[in-house]
């Protein structure tokens, strides 16, 4: 059945972030993009507008007619390319939030991450790319900079680069039923939120800790391009700015310093709350001396450790991992409150 431009622009308009538009016209990697970003921040949904004309007459083509006919190779793009390194670099931040507690996560989860951001993209449209190679790319760049967040970006750009070199139009293929598209759809929202929405829900001040960690890490690699570092800072600030616009803060004000400065503080009281709950487990008062901290983890690790207890071994892990994690957060010298502030 032919696609009709006048029902695409209507589900563009009404549901065009979370990608109705696309699951309308067959688009099912552009509508799990638009579903996981809302639409590319919205700048991608608006700039779509221009651009339905020619998904809709794609859509319409018959089966096996694409424009691969009579060419390999589709042309280079530098607008996916970007589009590219942007969901790898997003992939990236939100596996380190939702994934970094496992086991050899920066050799395996974090590559992974970003190699399957990447090839999101590369899939969206007529085109897609070779998934060996790409996310061998990632893999085999993950190792030089293992343990560090800012990893991410040279992950997502040899995996953007590789992908781009691999690029290809894709075979045709027989029409799915709406029911299968929407079920593989649903799979991999789930796969990518879940994850996330945990460790917003119940671990709340950790994830807004290490969410501070990630970006102020992030940012300080921008310091080498300062041009390029205040744009980012102002991306990363616009959800924030038009929070307080919202709410109708009147203390607000558009210097860079003065809202590093408020954001800073709130997370910092997170961190503030994790210090404290890290005493509380370990059985310190605030203020123990790193000697005390030290000398009552070896103590309780004794106490707790799932072979000392194997007839209540779910307790004794539970509680070993409590004080292991308590520990690791009161091992971690304490930054003076001015030390993590930019300026400017």
């Amino acid at each position: 059945m032919a696609k009709g431009l006048l029902l695409t622009y209507a589900l563009w308009a009404v549901g065009g972030p979370a990608g109705l538009h696309h699951l309308y016209l067959g688009r099912d990697s552009h509508a799990l993009l638009w579903m996981l970003t809302l639409g590319g921040g919205g700048v991608g949904w608006l700039w779509e507008f221009w651009k339905l004309p020619s998904f809709v007459a794609q859509a319409n083509r018959a089966q096996g007619q694409r424009q691969s006919s009579g060419r390999r190779t589709p042309p280079l793009s530098l607008i996916r390319f970007a589009a590219q390194m942007i969901v790898g670099i997003y992939f990236g931040l939100v596996a380190l939030i939702s994934f970094s507690f496992m086991a050899n996560f920066y050799i395996v989860g974090l590559p992974l991450a970003i190699g399957l951001g990447v090839l999101l993209v590369a899939a969206v449209g007529n085109q897609t790319s070779d998934f060996k190679n790409t996310l061998g790319a990632a893999f085999l760049t993950s190792p030089l900079f293992y343990g560090r967040p800012i990893a991410i970006l040279p992950i997502s750009l040899a995996a953007s680069i590789t992908a781009q070199k691999h690029r290809r139009y894709k075979a045709s293929f027989g029409s799915e039923t709406l029911s299968v598209r929407l079920y593989r759809l649903g799979l991999a929202y789930l796969a990518f939120t879940g994850p996330l929405a945990y460790s917003a829900l119940c671990n709340t001040a950790a994830t807004l800790s290490y969410v501070a960690e990630t970006l102020d890490s992030f940012l300080s690699w921008f310091s080498f391009f300062p041009l390029l570092g205040r744009l980012m800072e102002s991306v990363l600030l616009l959800p924030y700015r038009v929070w307080r616009l919202l709410v109708g803060d009147p203390g607000f004000s558009s210097t860079y310093f003065q809202e590093w400065e408020k954001l800073y503080e709130f997370v910092r009281s997170f961190q503030d709350e994790k210090r404290q709950l890290a005493y509380q487990a370990l059985g310190l008062s605030e203020g123990a001396t790193n000697e005390e901290v030290h000398r009552r983890y070896r103590e309780l690790v004794k106490i707790w450790h799932p072979d000392h207890n194997r007839h209540q071994t779910e307790e004794a892990q539970r509680h070993f991992l409590e004080i292991q994690a308590a520990y690791e957060v009161l091992s971690q010298p304490r930054k003076p409150r001015g030390s993590s502030r930019r300026t400017f």
